[in-house]
C-alpha cells in the first residue's frame, strides 16, 4: 500500500489472486484484481507485475517446490 515509508499506507491496495501456482486456468479466467484506492497508479502496479505470471503449455505442469529449506 505505499510507494515509500514516508507515504500515508493506502489501507485499499492490494493484489486477489483467484489462481495458485500450478493451477490449470482456460483462457479468459482471471488470474489477479489489482485492488487500490488511487487508479491513476495501476499502471506502475501492471509494469511492477508484469513476467510475474508464465502460462506453460497444456498438459505441463511445473513442479512446485514446497519446502524451500531445513533448519537444523
Amino acid at each position: 500500500g505505499r510507494a515509500r515509508k514516508e507515504d500515508p499506507v493506502q489501507a485499499g491496495a492490494g493484489v486477489r489472486l483467484h489462481a495458485k501456482p500450478g493451477a490449470m486456468v482456460r483462457a479468459g479466467e482471471p488470474l489477479m484484481t489489482l485492488l487500490t484506492d488511487t487508479p491513476e497508479r495501476f499502471g506502475r502496479a501492471r509494469e511492477a507485475l508484469a513476467g510475474a505470471v508464465v502460462i506453460a503449455p497444456e498438459g505441463d505442469r511445473p513442479a512446485q517446490q514446497l519446502i524451500i529449506d531445513r533448519i537444523a
